[in-house]
């Protein structure tokens, strides 16, 4: 108790010596950061100031009034290198543009640990925030725009996390830029309420641990959010639509958690590539080009309580044996044509996709016009009594007859352009 006290006393009289400066337009910005102390606060009047700065203790830089800090297109328009910095209420704009110099809006460099940015708005730098072995930091309610101009190549990443642990990304809204996150080698990290839109990935995951992607909007991107190299990753309760290419891929990953997330419009709603001991669960998979497209290597995986609905091809599987979904509790399949005699709401015959129908219908699209008749029924009908015919398939031994999300027509349309 001593010792606590002891330090709460420490706590309390850094607080008391702590100053407050205060920039006005027509002064320089740096020259006070350089006389301020450790724990002191910096406040920049409304208006425009041409600077780079260099912030070497920790302090407080706060906007009043949103002023507008622009780089001249020249270094980093903010450079922090130190810990405990926090930047928030600020217009930061005008990096340079030098992708091998990284830079960035806010650069964030090793060592910089606690760092926070908020409440800012990061408009036209080539890297909107670059953090790189710096631990523990807090980006919340960001606005980030990168150089709609530029072709895509040719920008940043909205946030570009690098080797760090602990970092908090919550509350921002980011497009125009080439990856509106960008994750690698970073640990412990908690995304949450992000607004992701018309970049190349909403999200991009390279090697990366024990993260929570959770209440994000990704859309309009070529890809909503791609985990690859990963482990033990949970992501839930997302929402990803109207993406080119994917909604979510999962390359290369094990022992994690995919669950009530919303997948809607996409080209493929899910790519699976190379993916083990995963689950998949109560999952919306509406309205996609391909519901799945799971590619071999992925397997001893739960898949079961997803609602596959409207998809023009619910799986594309590429493999050499069938692969068992629905184990625990069944998927529901909007064009399964089973039946449940004993009305406990699951099929008796098994759900299989791809079978001599699907696949006809896939390189005859016409096709889809005879669906109902008699004789493409009989036709199914053969292809399941003669196995010979059949080929290796997604198979669910007793589907679900209703789906688990009630409001799924809410979805249909959200398709990208």
């Amino acid at each position: 108790m001593k010792a606590w006290a002891l330090c709460m006393l420490l706590l309390c009289a850094v607080a008391a010596d702590a100053a407050t400066w205060r920039v006005q337009p027509g002064q320089a910005i740096q020259p006070v950061i350089d006389r301020a102390a450790a724990g002191d606060v910096v406040e920049i009047e409304h208006g425009h100031y041409d600077e780079n700065l260099r912030i070497v203790r920790p302090l407080t830089l706060r906007g009043i009034g949103r002023p507008t800090l622009s780089g001249g297109q020249r270094g980093d328009t903010i450079r922090v290198a130190a810990p405990d910095v926090t930047v928030e209420d600020l217009i930061v704009r005008d990096s340079g543009h030098d992708l091998v110099a990284q830079h960035a809006g806010i650069y964030v460099q090793p060592g910089s640990h606690r760092a926070v940015v908020q409440r800012c708005d990061l408009t036209y730098n080539l890297f909107g925030l670059w953090i790189e072995k710096a631990d523990d930091v807090r980006i919340e309610r960001n606005v980030i725009t990168g150089l709609r101009d530029v072709n895509s190549p040719q920008r940043g990443n909205g946030i570009q996390l690098y080797n760090t642990r602990g970092a908090r990304i919550i509350g921002n809204h980011i497009s125009f830029v080439r990856d509106a996150l960008y994750v690698d080698v970073s640990h412990d990290a908690v995304f949450r309420g992000n607004r992701l839109h018309h970049s190349r990935y909403g999200t991009h995951y390279m090697n990366s641990y024990r993260n929570l992607w959770e209440d994000n909007d990704s859309y309009l991107n070529r890809g909503g959010l791609a985990l690859m190299e990963v482990r033990e990753n949970t992501v839930r309760n997302n929402r990803t639509w109207g993406n080119s290419d994917h909604g979510i891929m999962l390359r290369t990953m094990q022992d994690s958690v995919i669950e009530n997330n919303v997948v809607a419009g996409n080209a493929r709603g899910f790519f699976i590539y190379d993916v083990e001991y995963a689950t998949l669960r109560r999952n919306l998979v509406v309205d996609n080009a391909v519901g799945v497209h799971l590619a071999a290597l992925s397997t001893r995986n739960r898949v079961e309580e997803n609602d596959f609905i409207g998809n023009r091809e619910q799986v594309r599987y590429v493999g050499s044996r069938d692969e068992a979904w629905g184990a625990g509790g069944g998927n529901h399949w909007s064009n399964y044509r089973g039946w449940d005699r004993n009305a406990d709401g699951r099929g008796d015959v098994p759900y299989e996709a791809n079978d001599l129908i699907d696949r006809l219908q896939f390189r005859h699209p016409a096709m889809a016009l005879l669906m109902g008749s008699p004789a493409v029924q009989a036709l199914r009908l053969i292809a399941q009594q003669f196995p010979v015919l059949r080929a290796p398939s997604v198979v669910d031994a007793a589907p679900r007859m209703l789906p688990t999300h009630k409001n799924w027509s809410d979805w249909i349309g959200h398709r990208f352009h």
